[in-house]
């Protein structure tokens, strides 16, 4: 395998997360709903999938755990913003820390346990084609399920009738409520949906990234896929290229230390998040297409008539 080739690999690796903790927040927030506690959803993915993994020896099993612990944790978030309405970005950052504290109680008794590691499929013949090969039919199932996420949110977003009520949701509640749409119901489904996609996301951390449990080794990676939504301006093909893109930065920067660049390692640890500071900024300065773009009710609670 040439350095090229292995280049793009850990990038794919590395993107992985970001796309599908991105194409799950982005569904979240078309219904109206901010939900910061990425972070928190995708470190219990993590440590669930690598508990799940050890216990059954299955990482299939471990992925499926990992989804599981993510989508139950949005529901405490659910329940607390949609029912008990309370403050949608006070509640996230709360998960936030909530779900730091209790994954490192979780995986305490697992830190330096050799991981159960995802392995990779194998297309015959195609994966044997230069460089296309290896990187397109040579990867793990997250890979995959990353891609088919992608088309299946796009189609339901923009193709779709269930799409469209959630979009209509999202940009005025109080509208869709009055058409007959269940506000509530429809957004508890949003949010369930993007907490098992930050689950995956974190669970292929563990389980195909690093295939092992460290505390906080989600690392920032919950607030990029916050950052990479708005990017994307709520849309599904810009959220993969803006994963790759974010992605690319984190492993360029260690690449570039590998090759021995005379440049101080803290200031290449901290490109990836001062790229994604940049481009929010420069996506800012455009604020008519950002108000077009950015789902009406985004944030705000809603309260049905009796």
């Amino acid at each position: 395998m040439s350095v090229f080739e292995a280049i793009l690999l850990t990038i794919i690796t590395a993107s992985t997360p970001l796309v599908i903790a991105g194409l799950g927040e982005l569904v979240v927030e078309r219904s109206g709903v901010l939900n910061l506690g990425v972070e928190g959803m995708m470190i219990m993915g993590a440590v669930a999938a690598f508990v799940g993994a050890q216990m059954t020896g299955s990482p299939y099993v471990g992925l499926v755990t990992g989804i599981i612990a993510g989508a139950l944790f949005s529901l405490l978030f659910g329940f607390l913003t949609l029912t008990l309405v309370t403050n949608q970005v006070a509640t996230g950052l709360a998960l936030t820390i909530l779900g730091l504290g209790l994954s490192g109680m979780i995986g305490e008794g697992y830190v330096s346990v050799p991981g159960v590691q995802l392995q990779e499929i194998v297309f015959p013949l195609l994966s044997d084609i230069p460089l296309v090969g290896p990187v397109l039919f040579k990867q793990d199932l997250t890979f995959y399920l990353s891609i088919a996420l992608l088309i299946g949110v796009n189609w339901f977003l923009f193709r779709s009738r269930a799409g469209l009520k959630l979009r209509a949701v999202g940009d005025s509640h109080g509208s869709a409520h009055a058409l007959g749409i269940d506000v509530i119901r429809t957004r508890y489904l949003a949010v369930m949906f993007g907490g098992g996609c930050a689950g995956l996301a974190g669970a292929q951390l563990s389980l195909v990234y690093t295939p092992q449990w460290v505390e906080n080794m989600s690392a920032g990676r919950g607030w990029v896929t916050l950052a990479l939504v708005v990017f994307a301006s709520w849309r599904p093909m810009r959220v993969m290229a803006g994963g790759y893109l974010f992605g690319a930065v984190t492993i360029l920067q260690f690449h570039a230390q590998g090759f021995g660049v005379g440049i101080p390692s803290q200031f290449l640890s901290m490109l990836p998040y001062a790229s994604t500071i940049v481009v929010l900024v420069i996506i800012s300065q455009n604020r008519r297409a950002t108000l077009i773009n950015t789902p009406a009710s985004l944030g705000k609670a809603f309260v049905p008539e009796r």
